[in-house]
């Protein structure tokens, strides 16, 4: 689904994804650098997500696990299931960023986790607290002033970056390899155009409380046919 119009949120979104563009072609920035916050970006994510989830487990200490069931399970073994299932997917996009990219020498997680700061330069350093800055924005204006967090499902919240996930971490994969012959900054425009379109036009938020809403339409008819 593609969303109508964008919220204020949004285009801050556009502008900051502009901002690397912008400096790997006109600046001199290194497209391996940018790649590397994009990568770090997923962390951020999770991050952001684990914090709504905390939230969300004030207002309701529990909810559906398996809609199948009507199995409830307690707020906070959603958050671990969460860091645990996006921590490991997170860790293989990377290795296999690292290692496509040659940018470190080790495929070891924890020694990668570890030198991840040492291998940004000053502005890669600042443009990752514009996307922390845009993160923690889209969570204050669309979470909780919207009161969206007083409404949500803890599944719904759970699985809710994985599609925007999917999609980048596909590409980053693929960046490492074009990164390797040289052709940063003809990908970065590809790679910049993909992003925003994904993360920004597509309405995911959208697919997935229509397929949050089937799911429960589709239960309790199975109920009523009891």
């Amino acid at each position: 689904m593609i969303k109508r119009k964008l919220s204020t949120v949004d285009i801050f979104t556009v502008l900051i994804n502009l901002v690397p563009l912008w400096g790997v072609w006109f600046n001199g920035w290194d497209p391996k650098q940018i790649f590397l916050i994009y990568c770090v970006e997923s962390i951020i994510v999770g991050l952001f997500n684990v914090l709504k989830m905390l939230i969300v487990t004030q207002i309701k200490k529990e909810d559906v696990w398996n809609e199948d069931t009507n199995t409830k399970m307690p707020g906070y073994f959603f958050i671990f299931f969460f860091i645990n299932h996006y921590g490991f997917f997170v860790t293989i996009q990377m290795m296999f960023f690292f290692g496509t990219s040659k940018l470190i020498d080790t495929m070891n997680p924890i020694k990668v986790f570890t030198i991840l700061p040492s291998l940004m330069d000053g502005y890669t350093r600042a443009l990752l607290w514009g996307f922390v800055g845009v993160y923690a924005l889209r969570m204050v204006v669309d979470f909780i002033f919207s009161g969206e967090f007083r409404t949500i499902s803890l599944g719904r919240l759970m699985f809710s970056p994985y599609m925007r996930i999917f999609v980048q971490q596909f590409v980053v994969i693929i960046g490492g390899f074009v990164l390797s012959f040289g052709a940063g900054k003809v990908f970065m425009v590809v790679f910049i155009i993909v992003k925003i379109f994904f993360e920004v036009i597509m309405n995911y938020d959208r697919v997935l409380a229509l397929a949050e809403k089937k799911n429960r339409i589709k239960e309790e008819i199975k109920k009523s046919g009891h």
